[in-house]
Order: structure tokens, then sequence, then C-alpha cells
């Protein structure tokens, strides 16, 4: 269980695997200087409810994974934390999708329509 903290202070516990994918779109939003809220729930243990922070360029982050490894990347798990990264209501953890199957494959520019 990786951990996601803001501002020094305000963390959360999250799954490395789900925390990589998080912080492939925050730091993409980040790097085109797009403030977003993120939002989670809370655990009962800490009195369950939501928290919601205010990321933009300038704040501190930081994803602390549990385990060594770097997680396969979920192209799109990616576009759908990205997609509501987009949205009004901000960023927040959504269930993982089935990958599309077999690799991607880029072959370039599409060939005009006839």
């Amino acid at each position: 269980m990786g951990k996601f903290i803001y501002e020094g202070s305000v963390k959360t516990e999250i799954e490395d695997r789900a925390l990589t994918h998080l912080q492939l779109v925050m730091t993409a939003k980040l790097r085109r200087a797009e403030p977003f809220p993120f939002s989670w729930r809370e655990d009962t243990s800490v009195g369950g409810g939501r928290t919601t922070v205010w990321v933009q360029p300038g704040s501190s982050l930081v994803f602390k994974y549990f385990g060594s490894r770097q997680p396969s990347i979920n192209r799109a798990w990616v576009e759908a934390l990205a997609f509501t990264a987009n949205a009004p209501s901000g960023l927040y953890l959504v269930p993982e999708p089935q990958e599309a199957s077999g690799p991607v494959v880029d072959d370039g520019p599409a060939a005009p329509a006839s």
C-alpha cells in the first residue's frame, strides 16, 4: 500500500498500482500547468468521509510506494483517470478497466478516409 502526501500533511493510502496511474495523470496535468481538484474517500478507521485537495503547479506532492517494482501501465486506466481530471468534478480514482487485447502498435498517421 503506497501513500499520497499533499503539502506534507494531508495523506492517504492508495494501492501501489493505482498510485502509479494517478501519478502519471497528475504529472501530465502539472506539466501543462493545469490545476485540478483531487478527491478520495477516507477509510472508516480515520472517520470516513471524503477529502479534496487543489493540486496546482507548486503543490508539494509525494508519491510513496511500498514496493520497489514499477507496475505495468494500463493505458485505458490512464485515459479514464485523465477524463475525470479534465471534468469539473476533478480527479478521483475509478476502477481499472480491462486493457485492450494485444500490444499497442503505432503505425503512424492514419490514412485519409476515402
